[in-house]
């Protein structure tokens, strides 16, 4: 599976193919690790479990998808 992103000034051809699959599988990899806990701990601390559910999206992904040009 490729993730493209087009429209980015980020490199000369503008769009993006590495970042993004890197970032699609490091989302999926701390998912699969956080997911579980946060739903572990969300019926006793309803907001730090939907904090420990969002982690990926809000953190791993951007991190990773930005942190390579190409």
């Amino acid at each position: 599976m490729f993730c493209v992103e087009c429209g980015t000034r980020a490199n000369p051809c503008r769009c993006k193919v590495v970042g993004p699959t890197l970032g699609f599988v490091a989302i999926s990899a701390a998912a699969i690790v956080e997911w579980p806990i946060g739903a572990l701990v969300y019926p006793f601390r309803d907001m730090k479990g939907r904090h420990i559910m969002g982690h990926p999206a809000r953190v791993v992904y951007p991190s990773v998808a930005t942190s390579i040009p190409i």
